[in-house]
């Protein structure tokens, strides 16, 4: 659908998306033209990011956006598969909802509600009628999905376009949500009209295009304590925890099942010697549906690798001594989604050259955008681990939580769901 002004008038940027750089992470560049430009004051970690924040409280959120920009909307009584297909056709891995009837937001549509939908088939139905199913299963019906597999429902979330941009970052935060709609109201009709999605990506490049003080963030994202890094103990099997990892012989499924219980979105890939070696994400889950093939659930890692698409742009890494100016350095000039923190194999004090480079290439740590965001905004905006529902964005930004689990529900609530869909489509007399 086209893009829609707010009722408001504003300023909007535009960006400029050059070729993608190596997988490494630049240098932040600290000079323009010198013989032209004055020199800027060096400005502490601290006052760029003071700076930054003044900068995204003076901007709205959809300033955000480019003049010219499209958004794709699917209605909520779409089918899965149609509504797959259209994302997949644009390039997409979310897209908000509409309902029709009341003629309002209705929630999004994510790569997180396909995993809940192949983890619920995988272990209740055969490949052919979770196939079947999937085909014309409606997007309206997910939610009972997640209660079957106990997984709490989203929060149905927005925000006003014309609100100060550090209050959506803010929201963003509290939250713990990749994405935020921008929702106006028509004037004329008093309906809502969904503007657009503002995601983390989105605020990150706005930051690095129009912040000069990004380029002073010098200090490094381990100092910073930035990301979530391997700190393995005795009480914990896994020798990288609290990060999730798999091998080459991984089953798809086991990683699937890692993606809906603990709420992540990719997966290191390392070898014997806890090398990085690949990364699987979300997105590699679309490329296997989109092949039509759900028996691929129990292909291992290296047989579903092998079916990404010739583009796949690789895995970025970055060592625990890279700054945070050098990650914005590189969100500058390419689409990023997450760093993977390796051992940059520098000997240690007393340590051999030979041990160190035996060491190079291996797990650290994970550094999401979300991390990023949260640095630069600020970490007195955590409320704690409790669930958000639909509250208003005023209450949460004023520091109000809403408490409380999503209820429980067994299977029958799904097959219920997908009844009333069969129904619907007259295979079973009402």
């Amino acid at each position: 659908m086209p893009a829609r002004r707010p009722s408001h008038t504003m300023q909007t940027f535009g960006f400029n998306h050059p070729t993608a750089p190596p997988s490494h992470l630049p240098v932040a560049s600290t000079s323009t033209s010198e013989s032209t430009t004055p020199k800027r004051k060096k400005l502490t970690h601290a006052e760029a990011l003071e700076q930054i924040r003044t900068f995204l409280r003076s901007q709205s959120s959809y300033d955000v956006f480019p003049v010219s920009f499209r958004l794709i909307v699917l209605d909520h009584h779409l089918v899965v598969k149609k509504a797959l297909n259209t994302m997949l056709q644009n390039g997409v891995v979310s897209a908000p909802l509409w309902d029709s009837e009341k003629s309002q937001f209705a929630g999004m549509f994510t790569v997180s509600d396909l995993i809940h939908l192949i983890q619920y088939y995988y272990h209740t139905t055969t490949y052919e009628d979770a196939a079947a199913d999937v085909d014309h299963f409606r997007l309206q019906s997910i939610r009972d999905i997640e209660k079957a597999i106990r997984v709490p429902p989203p929060p149905l979330l927005s925000v006003h376009p014309m609100r100060p941009l550090f209050e959506a970052c803010k929201l963003l935060i509290q939250t713990h949500a990749r994405r935020l709609p921008l929702i106006d109201t028509d004037d004329q009709t008093g309906k809502e009209v969904v503007l657009s999605v503002l995601t983390q990506y989105r605020v990150l490049k706005f930051m690095a295009v129009n912040c000069r003080e990004t380029i002073h963030l010098d200090q490094t994202l381990r100092s910073l304590n930035i990301g979530t890094y391997c700190n393995p103990s005795p009480e914990h099997d896994n020798p990288y925890y609290p990060i999730a990892t798999a091998t080459m012989q991984t089953a798809v499924f086991d990683v699937v099942h890692m993606f809906s219980e603990l709420g992540i979105s990719a997966v290191p890939i390392v070898d014997a010697n806890g090398k990085v070696i690949n990364l699987y994400e979300t997105v590699d889950v679309i490329t296997l549906l989109k092949l039509g093939t759900y028996q691929a659930l129990d292909l291992t890692i290296a047989q579903a690798l092998a079916r990404r698409p010739v583009d796949f742009e690789g895995v970025l890494t970055c060592g625990p001594e890279s700054s945070l100016a050098s990650v914005f350095a590189l969100i500058r000039m390419r689409r990023i989604h997450r760093l993977v923190v390796i051992d940059d194999g520098r000997p240690k004090e007393g340590e051999s050259e030979q041990d160190a480079k035996q060491r190079k290439g291996r797990l650290l740590g994970l550094i999401s955008l979300s991390d990023v965001l949260r640095h630069v905004i600020g970490s007195d905006v955590e409320i704690g681990g409790g669930g958000v529902g639909a509250v208003p964005v005023e209450t949460l930004l004023a520091g109000g939580t809403a408490q409380g689990k999503a209820p429980r529900a067994d299977r029958a609530a799904a097959q219920a769901a997908i009844r009333r869909d069969a129904e619907l489509r007259g295979e079973f007399p009402s």
